[in-house]
């Protein structure tokens, strides 16, 4: 097994049922993330991953929109829209699998009308939680090769 460093956590979000919340630290488990109002909800979409791209890819358009606004809980430097599910993302001291991409959600309408269609398919990226632990503001974030570890069959 390798780790490749692919970015870093730019801000961190939960939500409450009043509001979006930023935090510089979250506490996740196999349920979710601790104090998120979706936390037990539905494990497959724990974690909600935005990539800077999108927010840059809104405003190309003319659409200006704070962090946070996507929905998100990590907004990273990173683009892991390609990533297939079952990708393994190391944060701070957990583990994170990736588990489906984010179906857009029409209440961004509610930013723009163009927005729902504008990041159909750059919106987010949903992963479970692997192994418990905190996720900083400024955390690293490392892919887990594990390719390496398996044999084909001409290997063996």
């Amino acid at each position: 097994m390798s780790l490749l460093h692919v970015g870093k956590i730019i801000e961190l979000f939960y939500s409450t049922n009043d509001a979006r919340m930023n935090s510089t630290t979250l506490t996740l488990d196999d349920k979710g993330i601790v104090e998120d109002k979706y936390y037990n909800k539905d494990i497959q979409r724990s974690v909600l991953i935005t990539s800077l791209e999108s927010y840059k890819l809104a405003l190309k358009h003319g659409i200006e929109m704070p962090y946070g606004a996507l929905g998100e809980n990590l907004l990273i430097d990173y683009n892991p829209y390609d990533l297939k599910p079952g990708t393994t993302l190391i944060v701070g001291n957990l583990e994170l699998e990736i588990s489906q991409n984010c179906t857009i959600c029409n209440s961004l309408a509610k930013i723009d009308d163009e927005l729902p269609k504008l990041l159909r398919d750059d919106r987010g990226i949903f992963a479970k939680v692997v192994s418990s632990g905190t996720i900083n503001q400024n955390d690293n974030i490392y892919l887990l090769n594990r390719e390496e570890n398996k044999k084909t069959k001409e290997d063996k």
